[in-house]
């Protein structure tokens, strides 16, 4: 980690670049963190809480790097698709879909969303639990909050860190996660633990790290509360014609699916395209030429969880192969 003095010139610098408040410029680290220990007090977070998530914590100069290094904004979107959609992360998704089936179904049953999708979004976050992220996750939202490029947002998601651990979820030691401070199987932001992560195996505590049930539950809470529609696909490779205007594609350009097969969209694989009224839009996510997708309410469902075309893509592509 850098000392203090100099990550305090460094972050100053890149908060005013990038138009952010440069509170780290004029507040040092320790008050920010005494003042955000006396906001979480009036919300009911003990002193002994405090001491415990707030005390052995520093400023994390590797959190800001990465910060500003996502792989969304840095990469093709074959180099994306790639990277993710692997042989081997295919065949770990079967494994883990065949091993978890009767989970799986016991959760489709309380949370109707497809399971192949909750494995699909637990191999993408975790690679199944295999890397749930090593960041003290108060420390790195304590880093981003004081930082000050998306200040409040941080701040308010370091409250609800703080809340979780006073509400006995799990101990500071075992709250690990994302750079970012997302956490778990499920890499939930702490605000969404609070809404949405559920305690499956009913056990009085939401686990999202240890316990696999309550993570395949939470995920698919998730989906289901953010208007997850089980009778419909997330969408679909398809294939467009050569004199589609590409001003009519992208993700806010949606007609009913029946006018793009009248337009001459066909189905990649060869199938038939029903000639449905469900909203459709077209997305070329590696530009002219290069795959093409039909994507339906579901896709937009899935964007909730991460707001990323790549991702949502992804997600969708890898559910169609584990099962």
């Amino acid at each position: 980690m850098l000392n203090r003095r100099r990550l305090i010139a460094r972050v100053g610098a890149a908060s005013l670049l990038a138009g952010g408040t440069a509170r780290a410029a004029t507040v040092s680290f320790q008050e920010f963190l005494d003042g955000a220990a006396a906001e979480a007090r009036r919300g009911g977070v003990s002193q002994s809480t405090l001491q415990k998530a707030l005390g052995p914590i520093r400023p994390n100069d590797k959190v800001l790097e990465l910060d500003r290094r996502q792989a969304e904004f840095t990469q093709t979107w074959e180099q994306y698709r790639d990277g993710r959609v692997s042989q081997q992360r295919i065949d770990r998704g079967r494994q883990v879909f065949a091993e978890n089936r009767a989970l799986l179904d016991a959760i489709a049953t309380r949370y109707p969303v497809n399971p192949r999708i909750v494995v699909a979004v637990w191999g993408l976050e975790t690679n199944y639990g295999g890397f749930t992220g090593n960041f003290n996750v108060i420390e790195a939202l304590a880093t981003l909050a004081w930082e000050g490029r998306r200040a409040s947002f941080f701040r308010n998601e370091l409250m609800a860190a703080l809340r979780i651990l006073e509400a006995g979820h799990v101990t500071p030691e075992r709250m690990r996660g994302s750079h970012a401070g997302a956490m778990g199987n499920p890499q939930f932001m702490p605000s969404s633990f609070e809404r949405l992560a559920v305690d499956f195996d009913g056990d009085g505590h939401r686990d999202i790290w240890d316990s696999r049930a309550d993570s395949l539950a939470s995920i698919a809470n998730y989906m289901a509360r953010s208007g997850w529609r089980e009778d419909e696909r997330w969408g679909r490779e398809v294939l467009v014609p050569a004199g589609l205007d590409m001003a009519m594609t992208g993700r806010a350009n949606r007609r009913p699916l029946r006018e793009w097969v009248r337009l001459g969209v066909t189905a990649a694989d060869g199938s038939v395209l029903p000639p449905l009224d469900m909203d459709t839009a077209i997305l070329l996510p590696g530009g002219a030429g290069g795959q093409a997708f039909a994507v339906y309410q579901n896709f937009n469902v899935i964007r909730r969880y991460n707001p990323s075309d790549y991702y949502a893509l992804v997600i969708g592509l890898l559910s169609d192969r584990v099962a």
